[in-house]
């Protein structure tokens, strides 16, 4: 019931007495429309479900696929495959879940106005390549042109603003701090991002090749050509028709034998309706619980805000931890992270909560789009680690400084005093550099940080200190290679995850329902908490993060007394938000962020 499931997912409130709703009544050919995104997480207000409501989540497309497939009233799927906002990571999964569908012999058309317009179309390309036929529009082009990834730095501006970053890091790979301090990446930054866009393009390059019965290096070839028209494309095998979109949607009506009246349905609207039989059948049964994670990490309650996106609050994720925990209906937990890292201290307080949780159910760690640093630390409790072949993880390392402000504002003609009472009182100030003694206690500080990170790692994946430390050094892996450096289990998406969720708990998996949990009554986000286990901490008003986030080492990573310099920063996307911070990389040309 993905449709329907999906709409009341989306709603922030217990929507169970709602899902009785019928679903179709007649035959119906499904669409799914890459080009109006897909969301990582369901909304957590109104007004996000309000603002989100065109854009299907993927845990509503995966299982949409899914279930359509065994519903002989589905005929066909037809796929809009121009995905300017799709991440790598996504591409992966949804075309996974095509792949599937088409296993059962219902027929999938792909089709594109274009595959890139003067940007890099391969990820839209990849998820149609799993179709039976591939259409392109006679004006468009098919530009597969590789996997590129930026590195930004600021401390040319920096210098511009009398701003002096003063960062330390753990260690040469930890190039998040490198935002502030260089001009120009470092040897071993590039060293990693060369690493990461030949893992991508292996990726994308594989899922091509196999999709259009090709070599790899075939298509390795056609990056040289940069943008081939449809002709091209189809003397290379790499498209099968040349056409426009009604002519597209008549093909497949063709294919199937439908008529014009069938019913188009989106694959998150669809909705096989409800069966009694199978609601008797499934009384009793264990579901999986999806528990969300999605933004940065920081100690409180959860937020959500227009510049800063979702964040996870170490009070918020900890309390649904444990609300699952408690569930007997719950026979195991899928933890879907999608997080570029934050606090420490509460990335450690997460991790104790899942560590309790595993000895009650089994835990499958599921990575996004980027799970590093932070991210990384909060999955690696976890039963088994599930990555898509280019989720962004590892990053185990830790860095942290501050900005030193006094000559930038003297520039202006702004004065600050400075009064300490204390050794260390005034370290944190953006008025004054840190003196030696303060160096030392940020580099003793960043040493403990980063044994304790690497210690707890090894223990959790069952691997030697000594050889999980040059895994380490804050360099972040895609999931293919961490796969083969033994930080994840298994390479796949959401679904992979469910699947080894039910194999560890002895569930069946074709007939065990998943939900997203969990699930507030519509008054409850709106009602206090009555205590610290109630699952009621979302905050409706997000915490500024600039305060009081994880203690005076993560202020000095974000600048205390500069707010100014704080929102120009997180305006950008560009702000750090922890001691565990993953490097900032961006992959270019629309290929994803």
């Amino acid at each position: 019931m993905s449709g329907i499931s999906d709409l009341l997912d989306r709603l922030p409130f217990d929507t169970h007495a709602l899902r009785k709703v019928p679903g179709l009544s007649g035959s119906c050919l499904l669409e799914l429309d890459l080009a109006r995104g897909i969301g990582e997480t369901a909304p957590t207000s109104p007004l996000e479900a309000l603002r989100e409501r065109h854009t299907p989540t993927l845990h509503a497309v995966v299982e949409g696929l899914r279930e359509a497939a065994g519903d002989a009233k589905i005929l066909g799927l037809i796929v809009h495959a121009h995905a300017p906002t799709l991440t790598p990571a996504h591409a992966e999964e949804v075309r996974a879940a095509v792949e599937g569908f088409a296993d059962s012999g219902k027929p999938v058309v792909a089709w594109a106005e274009t595959y890139g317009e003067m940007t890099n179309g391969a990820w839209g390309y990849l998820v149609a390549t799993a179709a039976d036929e591939v259409w392109l529009q006679p004006s468009g082009y098919l530009q597969v042109t590789g996997a590129v990834a930026e590195s930004l730095h600021l401390r040319g501006a920096l210098d511009k603003l009398d701003v002096e970053p003063q960062f330390d890091r753990r260690h040469e790979y930890k190039s998040a701090a490198e935002l502030y301090t260089q001009t120009h990446p470092s040897e071993a930054n590039l060293e990693m991002l060369d690493a990461l866009t030949e893992s991508a393009l292996e990726t994308s390059l594989a899922g091509i090749a196999r999709g259009r019965g090709l070599e790899v290096d075939d298509v390795r070839t056609v990056l040289d050509e940069g943008a081939l028209t449809p002709q091209r494309a189809l003397d290379l095998r790499l498209v099968d028709r040349v056409g426009y979109r009604d002519e597209a949607y008549t093909a497949l009506r063709e294919k199937v034998g439908a008529e014009d009246d069938v019913e188009l349905r989106y694959v998150e609207r669809y909705d096989s309706g409800f069966s009694a039989v199978e609601a008797v059948r499934g009384r009793g049964r264990k579901v999986v619980a999806v528990v969300q994670a999605n933004g940065v990490i920081h100690l409180g309650r959860a937020g959500n805000s227009p510049f800063e996106g979702r964040s996870i609050g170490s009070d918020s994720l900890g309390a649904a931890l444990r609300h699952v925990a408690q569930d007997e209906k719950i026979g195991a937990v899928v933890l879907r992270v999608d997080s570029p890292g934050g606090s420490a201290v509460a990335s450690d307080a997460i991790r104790r909560e899942i560590l309790q949780l595993k000895k009650e159910k089994p835990v499958v760690a599921s990575m996004g789009s980027v799970a590093a640093s932070g991210g990384y630390y909060i999955s690696m409790p976890s039963t088994e680690i599930v990555a898509d072949a280019t989720t962004l993880t590892g990053s185990i390392g830790v860095l942290a400084g501050k900005f030193v402000t006094q000559a930038g504002f003297e520039r202006i003609g702004i004065n600050r005093a400075l009064v300490e009472k204390g050794r260390y009182a005034g370290m944190l100030s953006g008025q004054r550099p840190f003196t030696e003694d303060e160096w030392a206690l940020l580099s003793r500080m960043l040493d403990e940080i980063y044994a304790d990170f690497t210690t707890k790692a090894a223990k959790d994946r069952g691997l030697p200190l000594d050889e999980l430390e040059p895994r380490a050094r804050g360099r972040v892996w895609t999931g293919a290679q961490a796969a083969d450096l033994g930080l994840v289990d298994h390479v796949g998406g959401l679904r992979t995850a469910i699947d080894r969720a039910c194999a560890l708990a002895d569930l069946d998996p074709e007939t065990t329902t998943t939900r997203i949990s969990p699930k507030l009554g519509i008054f409850d986000r709106f009602m206090p908490s009555d205590n610290s286990d109630a699952p009621t901490t979302m905050s409706l008003r997000p915490d500024r993060l600039t305060a009081d986030l994880a203690g005076g080492a993560v202020r000095a990573a974000l600048g205390e007394g500069i707010p100014f310099l704080d929102d120009a920063l997180t305006a950008l996307g560009l702000r750090g938000t922890g001691v565990l911070t993953m490097t900032p990389i961006r992959w270019a040309d629309g290929v994803g962020r």
